[in-house]
């Protein structure tokens, strides 16, 4: 999907051990830094993405398949790394404060979409953010108005609708009433298979804790409560198809 800078960006390596996932679709085991985006993956690298190996394939497999219907898909992100997400946080956060939004609605505004360094699904090698590549399109892309109404995604997203669980992936963040965290996200897919797990194994991490010891652009101003409700809501309230 498509969020501050860690001035202690050291201290989450203290925390860096082995999970086992071997009972989880053959994953034999992922570190703690790999969780949060500082390991060093094996991935694949597409032409325009670095995923998985088994996720990879799946894409390449889903991306002939669309072709042959004339569909283009196209990544604009895919694996990213927590220095990568923490680029995005800084960004975001220094323009919000200095349209003249406060601090904790700066904050509010960034998770809206983005997340906070560390928590992001995109460090697994799991999640693609896909647009069409054909149409010619102005200005952002990931808009959901593009993906609606007459917007020029609307083709791909209709046909991925339809064919995206056939090869194991599934909207991560959909508009289904009631549901809390991040924003609605058309474009954003993630690859169950290696997902789950990776999910289930993020929830064994004590978030409350490595937030707490890092200091972020605008942590300060972080409390117990907004950090609960960004594991239950941002992380956790999610496609019940990439649920465990």
């Amino acid at each position: 999907m498509n969020r501050r800078t860690f001035t202690k960006t050291t201290a989450l390596a203290t925390v860096a051990v082995s999970l086992p996932l071997s009972s989880f679709n053959g994953i034999q085991s992922i570190t703690t830094d790999q969780l949060i985006g500082k390991g060093n993956p094996a991935l694949t690298q597409g032409v325009d993405y670095k995923l998985k190996p088994a996720a990879a394939h799946a894409f390449n497999q889903m991306k002939a398949a669309a072709k042959e219907d004339g569909i283009v898909l196209k990544v604009v992100s895919s694996y990213r790394s927590y220095a990568h997400q923490n680029r995005i946080w800084e960004r975001k956060y220094k323009r919000f404060r200095e349209s003249g939004l406060s601090p904790t609605a700066s904050i509010e505004k960034i998770i809206e979409y983005s997340t906070i360094p560390g928590t992001s699904r995109h460090h697994w090698g799991t999640d693609l953010d896909i647009i069409d590549g054909k149409p010619k399109v102005n200005g952002d892309v990931l808009v959901p108005s593009k993906f609606h109404g007459t917007g020029p995604f609307c083709e791909m997203k209709a046909w991925m609708e339809e064919n995206a669980a056939k090869f194991d992936f599934h909207l991560v963040y959909t508009d289904t009433a009631g549901r809390n965290g991040f924003n609605y996200e058309p474009w954003h897919y993630s690859y169950a298979p290696l997902s789950i797990p990776y999910l289930k194994a993020y929830k064994n991490l004590d978030v409350k804790q490595l937030l707490q010891e890092n200091q972020l652009m605008g942590s300060e101003h972080f409390n117990m409560e907004f950090v609960e409700r960004y594991i239950q809501e941002n992380i956790s309230d999610i496609n019940p198809e990439l649920l465990a």
